[in-house]
């Protein structure tokens, strides 16, 4: 195919299964775009419509996306711009006949083409669901046979993005520059609205500069041939874009300079951003590397069955009253206790509170076993049966229920060549994709030169968020936290400050748990992993956060001694 010299314009109207339903019109109708690209899958979607599955084998994919099609279709046909959502989630084939389905009804000729062979739950028996992280190549092949509508399974997110690049500029698997360029850019569009000011650090500033921060628009990068972009979003909609958005966004869900993927390894350690104009981002200098010769993939399963109860302590004496609670129901549940038993003591209450809610604090029990008997009538019965017989003041949120399943999620790695990718055209024919020729086993990289330390004289004890920026997530058991400033000098004092023990100092959870942590001076930033904080992943529920969505919030709120010329 011919390289093409003219921008593509990709937008994005979904970050999850349940995003802003009318996004995809406001998308559309807002300005000029290309290709709208929707992300609905994440660990915890997959194992949701695994359950779906289980009840109906016919279920298995974002039924959110068919209604919102119902709408925008004929928008889409009616303006040129291509559909490529990974709403297909565990039945691609089965959404792509819906949607064909959707635009006979609506009398709409559009030509609609699905990617599968992700699906690898019958080789990973007792799995719900086991999908491989596939890329952008099978999507690119459905395009560049005219596909009007895209639709997959498990594919990276950043696939919705190198897929339609790679059809429309020409590329090959060996553009690894360009395709790390288009990797860049479909991870600050996949979560949507973060990359306009949303769940941003510093939206304070942002709101007091005249930003709207109520409703965020979504974002759209004007990608190039030589696999720059400018980050952007339609004029009129809410929110903003700057070097901060699009710097927290990257950081996000990521851990080394090294992003490994399907079709490229993407080096965050050379992403460059420049303030490009009012609500535009520029980025480039992105160099790719081959990627790895495995293919991750998603394996959920179900865990076995949690029950929680959440008891409200008021007043006075709250920790001994917390005791009391905890040996009355160690002793009720000794006959057959559950498998997993933890106790989160929250300590919500202030002293002479003005309201009885802030004189209260919380006792969270957890439970979870193999067998749901163990967690449901033998935790209730024994939690009410305390009512008139334990501390002063005895009450529960909620009373604790039968006890619900609960899934644990894992990654695995196979070859890429044990994957049958391929693209489903709309006339039925069946592209095979080919899995990479050229591949790089992953190494660590060196740590990059730190600048010099900042010289400074008196300090004051003051939260790290008046100086940094973080944003933090999960990947299954492990989370990250990015953090980053906005001044070289703020750099050159992070740089030597925040280090691994001061970073266990501050999230004193992080103690025992292993934490890496990856320096990305062009990004002003630091990259952290904790390894096993969520336990099994977010469908376990093993934290307070499940997801880590906080854990950089509650980072930017402990207090160190920074340098009053930063302050």
């Amino acid at each position: 195919m011919t390289r093409q010299a003219r921008p593509l314009r990709i937008g994005n109207a979904s970050g999850f299964y349940g995003d802003r339903f009318d996004a995809m019109r406001e998308m559309l109708t807002g300005g000029e775009l290309d290709v709208l690209t929707g992300d609905y899958l994440a660990e915890l979607t997959m194992l949701i419509l695994g359950r779906d599955r289980l009840k109906d084998p016919g279920a298995g994919y974002a039924r959110t996306f068919l209604r919102q099609l119902e709408e925008c279709l004929g928008l889409a046909r009616e303006r040129g711009v291509r559909i490529v959502a990974n709403a297909g989630g565990l039945h691609p084939a089965g959404l792509a006949d819906a949607v064909r389905q959707l635009a006979d009804r609506l009398g709409l000729p559009v030509r609609v083409a699905h990617v599968e062979g992700d699906d690898l739950t019958a080789a990973n028996p007792g799995s719900l669901a086991a999908h491989a992280y596939l890329g952008g190549f099978g999507i690119a092949a459905c395009l560049r046979e005219g596909a009007d509508v895209v639709v997959t399974g498990r594919v990276t997110d950043a696939a919705l993005v190198t897929g339609p690049a790679a059809a429309h500029f020409g590329w090959g698997p060996g553009d690894h520059d360009r395709l790390a360029g288009a990797v860049v850019a479909g991870h600050v569009l996949e979560c949507g609205a973060q990359a306009t000011g949303g769940n941003y650090a510093f939206f304070h500033e942002a709101a007091k500069s005249g930003a709207d921060l109520r409703r965020p628009g979504f974002p759209l990068a004007e990608l190039h041939e030589d696999g720059s972009c400018v980050i952007t979003k339609h004029p009129g909609t809410g929110g903003f874009v700057d070097v901060g958005t699009v710097t927290a966004q990257l950081l996000y869900e990521t851990a080394g300079a090294r992003y490994a993927g399907p079709d490229v390894t993407a080096r965050l350690d050379t992403v460059r951003l420049t303030q490009d104009g009012p609500d535009r981002v520029r980025i480039d200098g992105v160099r790719g590397e081959a990627p790895p010769p495995t293919l991750k993939v998603g394996v959920n399963r179900l865990g076995g069955f949690r029950n929680e109860v959440a008891f409200v302590l008021t007043g006075l004496d709250i920790e001994a009253k917390a005791d009391l609670v905890r040996e009355q129901l160690t002793d009720a549940l000794a006959k057959s206790p559950p498998a997993e038993v933890r106790w989160d003591l929250v300590r919500t209450d202030r002293p002479d509170a003005p309201s009885e809610e802030t004189g209260s604090a919380l006792l969270r029990l957890v439970v979870r076993d193999p067998s749901q008997e163990a967690v449901g009538r033998a935790l209730s019965g024994a939690a009410i049966e305390l009512a008139l017989a334990s501390y002063p003041g005895f009450h529960v949120l909620a009373p604790p229920g039968k006890g619900s399943p609960y899934g644990v999620f894992e990654d695995v790695y196979v070859p890429q060549g044990d994957v049958d990718h391929v693209a489903v055209l709309h006339d039925g024919r069946r592209i095979p994709v080919p899995p990479a020729h050229d591949t790089v086993v992953l190494d660590e990289l060196p740590e990059p030169p730190l600048p010099q330390p900042l010289s400074h004289g008196s300090t004051t004890r003051a939260p790290l968020g008046l100086v940094a920026g973080a944003r933090s997530g999960d990947k299954g058991g492990n989370a990250n936290v990015g953090v980053w400033v906005r001044s070289d000098d703020a750099w050159r004092w992070l740089a030597h400050e925040l280090t691994v023990d001061r970073f266990r100092q501050l999230i004193p959870e992080s103690g025992p748990l292993k934490v890496t942590r990856h320096p990305l001076p062009h990004l002003r930033a630091l990259n952290f992993v904790v390894e096993g904080i969520l336990g099994e992943g977010v469908a376990a529920q093993h934290r307070f956060d499940p997801q880590a969505k906080a854990l950089g919030e509650w980072l930017r709120s402990r207090h160190l001694d920074i340098p009053e010329i930063l302050l």
